[in-house]
């Protein structure tokens, strides 16, 4: 009996079944600090089923135990929220169970001394998904992670982040196969560059294709990497101004432009310039209101012009009678007066492209005729009529670069203009050739894996338009004399 009571006042208090003077059965035993434990004893220890509470953490338990300590299958509340039904070994999460963390996250696989090991699920907060490997509490080997915003990746891990082969299919579209290094893709790309080089060279009114390529850091092709959507666009030079030199008129005219100019990686900013993908058969310009309107004052005049602008070879034939597929959009009487005010639809622009094998292709592009006022083109007009004539040439009263006395039509270049008013609109209103700028830009949404890829830049050479002249040599003429107009005034194209 002495012994019983010694238990007694070291513990608080006991009660409960008790054998040859030690606690035996079922029993419960009250600590000094509040906490307790109720259930099984044998031979004066804890041990079978049972429940113990720990007053200074809050922390309860109910299950099984051996030799005073958590050992078999039970589950474990926190006074934080935490909460674990599963598998004890001596004290310590290990085996099968069912973790809910404090943030709200579960966890259902296997343990081993507390910590997530072996094969597992883990839903996070933010509406993750992983299933797959663990090791010590980090993601290790194969598992499949689902994404809450819909993306998904398969393949190797560790340490918590993409390690070794797997896939990505991101919420974008974007597919990436191959190779992850620290959390990134290994052969994934990292710039877009436009083939062909810096340079490219069209003609006026012949639809042209850019062809780009994403690479890697490497300047590999890029090809593990699908679904990047990508955007085309063209923009002209602004002129450099200095306002100490520069009349009044022409300074507010650049204070009227609205857009914020873009630098490139030529040394000169630009602003947009309209760009359009042209369409065939029955659908040919139907949202161009420029053309129209050229084959319009065409059809009056009575005469085909083969050499106007925009228009590709053959259409005029359509629009004067022939057998060809007519112009949508109206008849030549329904465009009386498009130049005097009528608003006209926009250009759409080209369709965005997404990319296939670290390759995608813009085809059949055409500059679009500027908006009405378009004031870059405003500029160029105004610095070409301060700049100082050559003495050879008699002066005149309008501005002059290039023009054939016995002719009614605009020179190649498209820098003369006539008297007649309606040629005049109609000129206001062409595609001028000079030197443009390709920009292409990564608008993928959302960007993949957070990181937009910095846009590509080329040079866009524009030449007077091929005419069906039998005379080659006629041709070559027209094209040498916009090549020297080109080199004469640079930054006015």
């Amino acid at each position: 009996m002495a012994a019983v009571k010694k238990q007694i006042r070291n513990s608080r208090y006991y009660v409960g079944g008790v054998t040859n003077l030690t606690r035996n059965g079922h029993g419960k035993l009250l600590m000094k600090d509040g906490s307790y434990y109720e259930g099984e004893f044998a031979h004066g220890e804890i041990e079978g089923n049972g429940s113990r509470f720990w007053a200074k953490t809050g922390v309860s338990y109910s299950g099984q135990f051996s030799g005073g300590e958590l050992h078999g299958c039970g589950v474990m509340q926190k006074g934080n929220g935490e909460r674990y039904k599963g598998e004890f070994s001596y004290g310590l999460r290990d085996g099968n169970g069912f973790l809910l963390d404090k943030d709200g996250q579960t966890y259902e696989g296997s343990f081993h001394q507390n910590k997530r090991h072996g094969e597992g699920q883990m839903h996070y907060r933010n509406g993750d998904q992983y299933e797959g490997g663990w090791l010590l509490d980090q993601q290790q080997g194969h598992g499949v992670m689902r994404f809450g915003d819909g993306s998904v990746y398969e393949g190797q891990w560790r340490n918590n982040l993409f390690n070794g082969q797997g896939t990505m299919i991101h919420c974008s579209g974007i597919i990436y196969e191959g190779l992850w290094t620290n959390g990134r893709p290994l052969g994934g790309a990292s710039k877009v560059v436009i083939e062909g080089g810096d340079v490219l060279e069209v003609f006026q009114e012949t639809p042209f294709c850019v062809e780009v390529q994403l690479q890697t850091e490497a300047g590999e092709k890029a090809t593990g990497e699908n679904g990047r959507v990508l955007q085309i666009s063209t923009a002209i030079r602004l002129c450099d101004l200095s306002p100490s030199t520069t009349p009044a008129s022409l300074l507010k005219m650049m204070e009227d432009i609205k857009e914020t100019p873009i630098p490139t990686p030529f040394g000169f900013q630009v602003v947009s310039y309209p760009l359009m993908e042209r369409a065939f058969g029955s659908q040919i310009f139907i949202d161009t209101a420029a053309p129209l309107a050229v084959a319009a004052v065409a059809a009056k005049s009575g005469s085909a012009q083969a050499d106007s602008p925009l228009l590709p070879e053959g259409e005029w034939e359509s629009g004067s009678g022939s057998d060809g597929p007519p112009l949508v959009g109206g008849t030549p009487s329904d465009l009386d007066g498009l130049f005097a005010g009528q608003e006209e639809d926009s250009t759409p622009p080209p369709a965005n492209q997404r990319v296939e094998e670290g390759q995608a292709k813009f085809k059949n592009l055409l500059l679009a005729p500027p908006p009405h006022d378009f004031i870059p083109y405003q500029l160029m007009d105004e610095l070409k009529r301060n700049i100082k004539k050559p003495s050879n040439r008699a002066p005149t009263d309008r501005p002059v670069l290039s023009q054939d006395k016995n002719s009614e039509r605009r020179s190649s270049t498209g820098s003369c203009f006539t008297s007649n008013t309606k040629k005049s609109s109609i000129d206001s209103r062409s595609v001028r050739p000079g030197e443009y700028v390709i920009m292409v830009k990564d608008v993928t949404n959302p960007p993949f894996q957070g990181q937009t890829l910095p846009p590509a830049f080329a040079l866009l050479r524009l030449f007077p338009a091929k005419t069906k002249s039998k005379n080659s040599q006629t041709d070559k003429t027209k094209i040498t004399r916009g090549q020297e107009d080109m080199a004469k005034y640079p930054g006015l194209f």
